[in-house]
């Protein structure tokens, strides 16, 4: 026996149709009647009338084509129905589809009395060995999803369990075999596909949104703006899925009410208004709201519809250039304050938050000197006019400014920037009590410290700016740290009250600093500082010293060596070393004490011989190499100590327990330091 062909099951799955109301038209497109009720009768007839149907889409039913949701059925042209074979059960229900290029809708039978079968396929084979049964397998049946298509294993008829989704699965490719009792296959597997097909039950859904679309004013007429797309998740194969667009709604309805329009089957939205009227600075608001409406069934009244809502901002262009509030602006200034004088005032009626709008200001005429600058408020648009170098009024108590302002943004072609585009300012500077200054600032002297009280610095110099007033100046001292100074208040000579020291805490790098002021004779007064700078040249009135004082050493020590003595100066270079170190009148015997230099800051003293334990009291005389140069005598005590077993013993020479070799190695610290 050869294979079956292969066999196709077409399921149709009931939907309801949304009807467009027509209560004005003569003609309602779709079925006369919608409804119809029949009994049960014992057996279908093949080709024998059951009813007639009557459907019409208002254009004359070109191409009208019907679908029944049993496959043993069929409508005829006249709107017959009728059975393709004898059968005794269909179901309960079924479903007529008719549908021609203009309209479609869905009748509806019902069987009085049938039973519900799900809808069924009659497999066929009349050579079947007797015994055998029909098997079914493959995806809906033993495969996910399971238990959706089941078979009658004695008559072969394949039915469905539950209502089919060609969204979620549009084929099913099903085998039908035959067994024997045991399960052995006799015949087959037969391929048999199952084949969904589509009804409208998907609305067009707009899954991109926001829309939001920007056009700029004065575009021409037909400028695109933006596209809109929906998906519907019918077959695309079908005018179930085939959509069309349209705009429901415009909002505000100025100045007209259409002023887009959207293409029905691209959905790109553009303008149609002129550009006159697409003038933002006249439009009651530049934001409209379209509602967007798309229609599957290529747009019929039976089409399943969705829609989004679109936003359209009007651009703004600089087709507006900013204008003075006034021609002439007034201003009044102190001379030598700094800071905003008066603010600029202009119009623009293009959109705030761009470009367009945004000023710009530039001082074209009046500002030689650079005095004067001038900014954007970026919350107002004014111009803020400032003073950044203070004016003068003995040189100029009058100021001509012209100022010219433009947009941000390049204006557009044939929009110019006119004579309200510029203003003048005119300045008026008040006359102040300027303080006196001092010239030089700093001023500067050099002088020997130690020159004798009362000696004659300098004098200062302190001049009025305001030169048209008949003022008088007096001087005063404003700080002078250590008490050195005094300055006459009429003329300035400033001279010393004390000597004048280097080496005091006051003076850094040989520069002592003081400070003086100037008061004019105005109402009220007004002070001017100087500054006085005294360079002090070092004379030889620092004598040196020794360190250290002390030291130790061992009554029975090998190592002859005391200490190392340094000595330093506070005077400056050449009143400082090379030192000469000397022993002062010893009261001991000339053989028993020390002292060799090493260099030009450090000696060696040593014992010629051991010494007891006791306290030794030795004048050390350094002196300087300064013209005429200076000395001092340091005592230098010593201590001899008792060392033994590792163990220092000063007690009975009333001294630290120092060792001579500590004291020794200290030194020679203090010396590799140098």
């Amino acid at each position: 026996m050869q294979p079956a062909t292969p066999l196709v099951l077409c399921v149709l799955l009931s939907q309801v149709l949304l009807l467009t109301s027509a209560e004005d038209l003569d003609c309602t497109p779709g079925f006369q009647q919608k409804v119809f009720h029949i009994d049960q009768p014992a057996e279908f007839i093949e080709d024998q009338a059951i009813l007639n149907l009557t459907f019409s889409d208002c254009k004359g039913n070109d191409k009208l084509h019907y679908e029944v949701s049993s496959p043993y059925f069929r409508v005829n042209t006249d709107g017959s129905l009728v059975a393709l074979r004898n059968i005794t059960a269909v179901g309960k229900t079924l479903f007529v589809h008719a549908r021609t290029p203009h309209a479609e809708d869905m009748a509806e039978l019902v069987i009085v009395g049938g039973k519900d079968i799900q809808g069924s396929l009659q497999v066929v084979d009349s050579d079947r060995p007797e015994g055998s049964k029909f098997r079914l397998t493959g995806k809906g049946v033993d495969q996910e999803p399971k238990g959706i298509f089941r078979i009658n294993e004695n008559t072969g008829s394949v039915s469905v369990t539950r209502n089919l989704d060609r969204e979620t699965i549009a084929t099913y490719q099903l085998f039908v075999e035959t067994v024997d009792v045991n399960g052995r296959t006799l015949e087959g597997p037969v391929p048999l596909e199952v084949i969904v097909i589509d009804q409208n039950d998907n609305r067009p859904i707009f899954r991109e949104g926001p829309y939001i679309g920007h056009v700029m004013e004065g575009s021409p007429t037909g400028t695109t703006v933006m596209r809109m797309t929906a998906f519907d998740a019918d077959d695309p194969a079908t005018d179930n899925a085939l959509l069309r667009y349209n705009i429901r709604q415009q909002t505000p309805d100025k100045p007209s009410p259409n002023m887009f329009y959207i293409d029905p089957e691209k959905g790109d939205i553009v303008t149609v208004v002129s550009p006159a009227l697409l003038d933002r600075e006249t439009l009651e608001n530049p934001k409209y709201e379209l509602i967007i409406e798309a229609q599957d069934m290529a747009g019929l009244d039976v089409g399943l519809t969705g829609t989004a809502t679109a936003t359209i901002m009007i651009d703004d262009k600089n087709d507006h250039s900013p204008k003075f509030t006034k021609k002439e602006f007034q201003a009044t200034v102190e001379e030598g304050a700094m800071g905003v004088i008066v603010n600029l005032t202009v119009e623009d009626k293009d959109d705030p938050t761009t470009g367009a709008w945004r000023a710009a200001y530039t001082i074209i005429n009046g500002n030689p000197g650079q005095s004067f600058e001038i900014h954007t408020n970026p919350q107002t648009n004014e111009g803020m006019l400032s003073v950044v170098k203070p004016l003068d009024y003995e040189i100029s108590a009058f100021h001509t400014l012209l100022i010219k302002v433009e947009n941000e943004d390049p204006l557009v072609p044939d929009v110019s920037y006119g004579s309200s585009s510029t203003a003048t300012v005119h300045i008026t500077v008040l006359d102040a009590n300027e303080s006196p200054v001092f010239y030089p600032d700093p001023m500067m002297v050099t002088k020997q410290e130690n020159i004798s009280v009362g000696s004659v610095l300098l004098t200062v110099n302190a001049t009025d700016p305001d030169s048209l007033q008949r003022q008088t100046i007096r001087y005063s001292v404003y700080k002078d740290p250590a008490g050195w100074l005094n300055i006459n208040p009429i003329n300035g000579t400033v001279d010393t009250t004390a000597l004048l020291d280097r080496e005091s805490p006051f003076v850094h790098n040989s520069v002592y600093t003081a400070l003086f002021l100037a008061t004019d004779s105005g109402n009220p007064p007004a002070t001017g500082t100087g500054t006085l700078l005294i360079t002090l040249e070092d004379v030889n009135d620092n004598a040196p010293f020794i360190y250290p004082t002390v030291a130790e050493v061992c009554d029975d020590a090998k190592n002859l060596s005391v200490v190392i003595l340094g000595a330093t100066d506070k005077d400056l270079h050449p009143n400082t070393d090379p030192f000469k170190f000397e022993i002062h009148k010893q009261t001991v015997p000339d053989k028993v004490w020390k002292i060799s230099k090493i260099n030009n800051t450090h000696a060696l003293v040593s014992l010629l011989q051991n010494l007891n334990k006791a306290n030794y009291h030795l004048p050390i005389m350094v002196t300087d190499s300064g013209k005429p140069p200076m000395t001092n005598i340091t005592d230098l005590r010593v201590q001899v100590c008792s060392c033994k077993n590792s163990k220092v013993d000063c007690n009975a020479a009333g001294a630290p327990h120092f060792s001579a070799a500590t004291a020794l190695l200290l030194s020679l610290f203090s010396l590799a330091r140098l």
